[in-house]
C-alpha cells in the first residue's frame, strides 16, 4: 500500500520548474506581464525615476511611465499540473545588462515583449538572445492608440531568424500572456528536441 506521503513526495518529483526570462525595451510592458500572470505576489524592484536618470533613460513615447526596474521581477505560474514556470523580468536599460548573464543562466528561453512605437528597442534584447542560442518569442504588447502590425510585418522589420515566432499580445491580461508563454515553452521544447537529435546524428 503506497502511503499518502510517498504520493506526495512522488507528485513533488515528477514537478518540473522551468526558467523563463522576460525581457525587452524600456516600458514596453514586462513588469506588467510578469504581474499580471504571476500566480504568487509578484516580486519587483521598482524606483521611482530620477531627474538623474532622465538623462539616460529615453521616456519618449512611454511619458507616463513613473518607476523603473532596477534588478529584475520575479513571479510564477503553473501551465498545467506538474509544470510551472519562474519567470524573472529583466531590466530595460542598458547600464543593468550586467545582469543579464547571471538572469539568462539556465533558463530554457525568453520572451522579448515589443512596442511598434518604439520597436527598434527590442533590437538589443533580439541580438542577445539570437547570440547566445536562447529560444526565444517576440510579443507584441497591443498598446491602445499605437497602429497595429501584423506578425509578419514585425517579422521583417526585426529581421528575426526563420521560424521564430511572433505574437500579438495584451500584457495586461492573464490569459494573453498565459498564451504566449505556451508557445514559448512549445517553441523552446521543440529547439532543443532539434539540437539534441542534430548532436546524436
Amino acid at each position: 500500500m503506497v502511503s499518502e506521503h510517498s504520493e506526495s513526495t512522488a507528485d513533488d518529483a515528477s514537478a518540473m520548474a522551468l526558467k523563463i526570462l522576460v525581457a525587452g525595451g524600456f516600458g514596453v510592458g514586462k513588469t506588467t506581464l510578469v504581474g499580471a500572470v504571476s500566480e504568487i505576489r509578484p516580486l519587483r524592484t521598482e524606483e521611482m525615476l530620477s531627474e538623474a536618470g532622465q538623462l539616460v533613460d529615453d521616456t519618449d513615447g512611454v511619458d507616463q511611465k513613473v518607476t523603473t526596474t532596477v534588478a529584475m521581477d520575479f513571479g510564477r505560474i503553473t501551465i498545467r499540473s506538474g509544470l510551472s514556470l519562474y519567470l524573472f523580468g529583466t531590466p530595460g536599460q542598458d547600464r543593468f545588462w550586467f545582469l543579464w548573464d547571471e538572469l539568462s543562466q539556465g533558463a530554457l528561453g525568453a520572451v522579448v515583449l515589443a512596442d511598434t512605437r518604439r520597436l527598434e528597442d527590442c533590437f538589443p534584447a533580439v541580438d542577445y538572445f539570437e547570440h547566445r542560442h536562447i529560444p526565444f518569442v517576440v510579443a507584441v504588447n497591443c498598446f491602445t492608440g499605437a497602429r497595429t502590425y501584423g506578425a509578419a510585418d514585425v517579422c521583417r522589420a526585426l529581421d528575426l531568424d526563420q521560424g521564430t515566432p511572433v505574437v500579438l499580445c495584451d500584457a495586461r491580461d492573464r490569459d494573453s500572456g498565459k498564451e504566449v508563454l505556451i508557445r514559448l515553452v512549445e517553441y523552446a521544447g521543440r529547439m532543443h528536441t532539434a539540437r539534441l537529435l542534430d548532436s546524436v546524428g
